[in-house]
């Protein structure tokens, strides 16, 4: 269920981190680097989260001044996810596994400040302005981190069943 307020948005936010965290922090480049069958990695999937919460910050300001709102990017559509992560993918190739942990990080505590720093008011008292539907702030905020960090979470752990 979907976060109603800036103190559950913190939490579930926090808590979906945190267990990510636990999940990547005893990760050595060697298997984070390893590809599946989708020639992707746990290395592209952190990194791909990371990049994701920057989006969702493009997306905010962008419609805060009152600019184009883009979704997901610039030049495609919702319909394109797998052209823009593959081609992501590719953008991110040489990110290290050190690299792709600590944008995440830093990813994630910019979305926290940005949660911090905003009012209920701000995150749910209607709709992000550019979204051109009715999820407000604090919804597209969950989108881009703990749903993104919960999913994650789950590739991982297959991941690594995998690799035993």
């Amino acid at each position: 269920m979907a976060a109603e307020n800036k103190s559950e948005l913190h939490q579930i936010t926090r808590a979906e981190y945190q267990k990510l965290e636990r999940l990547i922090s005893a990760i050595d480049s060697q298997t984070a680097l390893h590809k599946d069958e989708e020639n992707t990695s746990i290395k592209d999937v952190i990194s791909h989260r990371a990049h994701w919460i920057a989006l969702f910050f493009n997306w905010y300001s962008d419609g805060m001044a009152g600019k184009t709102v883009y979704f997901p990017a610039k030049g495609y559509k919702w319909n394109d996810l797998k052209r823009y992560n593959a081609e992501l993918r590719k953008k991110q190739a040489d990110i290290s596994w050190d690299e792709a942990v600590l944008a995440l990080k830093k990813s994630y505590e910019k979305l926290l400040d940005f949660i911090e720093t905003h009012s209920d008011r701000d995150l749910y008292d209607g709709p992000m302005k550019g979204a051109n539907n009715k999820w407000t702030p604090g919804r597209w905020a969950e989108a881009a981190g703990a749903s993104h960090f919960r999913s994650a979470s789950k590739y991982v752990r297959v991941r690594l069943r995998e690799l035993k």
